[in-house]
């Protein structure tokens, strides 16, 4: 009986509360069932909805517009078999889920002989209902991809039904049918629309996690408990005055209160997971900072593969930040070289030569302060240095102090050191063992970071061509990669989470605040105030239905707002 679904729920979830439900009056049976059914009655997608799904026939081509060896067209609705047998008279269907080899005919008059071939030797398939991509039967018919017979080939499927019955789908609209028929939820229609927008190896991999259905699942799961629960806090309500209940109204709220405190701390990781996701799926910020001639436009020319920034002997020849995208590892990234930042009464950017530096230009003091903007924006933060001849003939290693100091509240950080072509070997691992010592150990988040030592002209010079690793510039990049990995990587057991999408964010944000109003309301019990059962009931409402928009999956209202815009995708 119904007054039992919770308890058998719990007992698959120990985290959540673990004691009975309270059991409902028996004479209240009937009323209180019919009660919890109308809470969940819309569960599924509406099938019939008029406004989405139609009976007609839909077709479209599914492969590559453009020339190619094959392309695809696709047709799903009730009159699929219609169409084979006007565009393959006398030919047996193939067996379902075969490929069967048959020459396409222009449907002529019903009665009449076929007449002109619109392909020969194109390859057939048909799926029956309901096991299909869209829940419904579904022909395919794979052609020779010339432009011409693509045509005749869609020309041919849409005079099967001059009456309209058969018509060219909409955008999205066999992922539309898909989802109206239980095929897909809106959680794996966002995962596949990421799967084909995917531009780099990594995006793919959190694409496909996030397709499985896992996280459809788990979101219908949570729905369902919350709705238990309401109903029982509403029977509660409802019928506190019959006596017949096991607990307390106090116990029974302590018992929703520990499901809702696992949802929370539940809801907590998804969040993490989509805030992971989001840096796939929109690329890793990367900045650039150092002070003037240190080699920035240098070192991001190495790395993009182009001359991005201009390069210049000259110090302080970027003024403004210099962007470009790129795929490293399998991550995308948006790297940005900044103007070089130094203050007016910094010791250590002395001129190579041992004369002041030049004062702070108007201009150039507009640069640096986009580039401290560019670095509190970014995900990454790269600091240069460069070892530099003293006018003794010395070496020391020229830096900038609040440019390292900006760098060590980034959540990535590398600090490099250019130039590195200029000394010799030992006196650079002198100089680099002093500079971690007396330099970055006084530096709040960057005691344990280790510096690398890079030459942008050993890179490029000739020498460079039999090198594995020319100027150390391929261990600076797995040391970004790996950087990444630290940003984006979950567990094994919480993968799927880098499928959460920011819109599903979004919701479990929301979902979140009407859980913690559900544990502010009952939290009065402790306090002078009695809590109110029926807000708190209220809560619990609003936070299912935000589930609900998650995968489609429930009341209407704001699910039905976003249909068009992510099939449309």
């Amino acid at each position: 009986m119904f007054r039992y679904a919770l308890r058998s729920v719990l007992k698959q979830r120990p985290r959540n509360f673990g004691t009975a439900p309270v059991p409902l009056p028996y004479q209240s049976w009937h009323y209180h069932l019919s009660r919890i059914r109308s809470l969940s009655s819309s569960s599924l997608p509406k099938i019939n909805d008029a406004l989405f799904i139609r009976n007609d026939t839909i077709y479209a081509l599914s492969s590559g517009t453009g020339r190619a060896g094959i392309a695809v067209i696709r047709i799903s609705g009730p009159d699929c078999l219609d169409v084979y047998r006007r565009l393959c008279p006398n030919k047996a269907v193939p067996k379902p889920r075969f490929a069967g080899v048959r020459t396409l005919f222009e449907p002529g008059p019903v009665d009449a002989p076929a007449a002109n071939i619109v392909d020969s030797d194109a390859l057939v398939l048909y799926f029956p209902a309901p096991k299909t991509v869209t829940g419904e039967d579904v022909l395919e018919f794979h052609v020779h991809g010339g432009p011409a017979t693509v045509k005749a080939a869609l020309s041919a499927i849409r005079k099967c039904s001059p009456s309209g019955g058969i018509r060219y789908a909409e955008p999205g609209e066999f992922t539309k049918r898909a989802f109206y028929n239980g095929r897909l939820d809106l959680a794996q229609i966002e995962s596949l629309g990421d799967t084909l927008a995917a531009q780099t190896e990594q995006q793919r991999r959190a694409a496909v996690r996030g397709n499985s259905g896992t996280l459809g699942k788990t979101y219908d799961s949570w729905r369902e408990q919350l709705l238990l629960a309401r109903g029982e806090i509403e029977a509660l309500i409802d019928f506190s005055e019959d006596q017949h209940f096991d607990e307390s109204p106090a116990e029974l709220l302590t018992n929703v209160t520990k499901l809702v405190k696992g949802i929370l701390r539940a809801i907590q990781l998804h969040k993490l997971g989509s805030q992971r996701s989001e840096l796939l799926r929109n690329g890793i910020r990367i900045a650039l900072l150092g002070p003037p001639n240190a080699g920035k436009s240098s070192l991001m020319n190495q790395i993009v593969g182009r001359e991005a920034s201009i390069v210049s002997a000259e110090a302080g020849t970027t003024r403004d930040i210099v962007e470009a995208s790129l795929d490293i590892r399998g991550y995308l990234c948006s790297f940005a070289d900044t103007a070089g930042i130094r203050t007016k009464t910094l010791e250590t950017l002395s001129q190579p030569d041992g004369t002041s530096a030049p004062a702070i230009g108007a201009i150039e003091e507009e640069g640096i302060r986009r580039a401290r903007q560019k670095a509190l924006d970014s995900d990454v933060i790269i600091v240069l240095a460069s070892v530099e001849a003293t006018k003794s003939g010395a070496h020391r290693i020229s830096y900038d102090v609040e440019t390292l100091e900006l760098a060590a509240g980034a959540q990535q950080c590398l600090v490099a050191v250019n130039k590195a072509d200029v000394v010799s070997p030992e006196p650079l691992k002198q100089l680099m063992q002093n500079f971690k010592s007396s330099v970055l150990a006084g530096i709040d988040g960057l005691r344990d970071v280790e510096p690398l030592t890079i030459s942008c002209k050993a890179a490029v010079s000739p020498a460079a061509a039999g090198l594995t690793d020319a100027g150390g510039i391929h261990a600076l990049t797995e040391a970004l990669a790996q950087s990444f990995s630290n940003l984006t990587s979950l567990p094994d057991d919480m993968q799927h989470l880098l499928g959460v999408t920011e819109r599903q964010n979004q919701l479990l944000s929301e979902c979140e605040r009407h859980l913690r109003d559900f544990m502010a309301e009952v939290g009065k019990s402790d306090s002078y105030d009695e809590p109110d059962v029926v807000l708190a009931a209220e809560h619990l409402r609003l936070a299912a239905l935000r589930l609900a928009s998650i995968t489609g999956r429930g009341e209407s209202g704001d699910v039905e707002e976003v249909l068009g815009v992510i099939f449309e995708k």
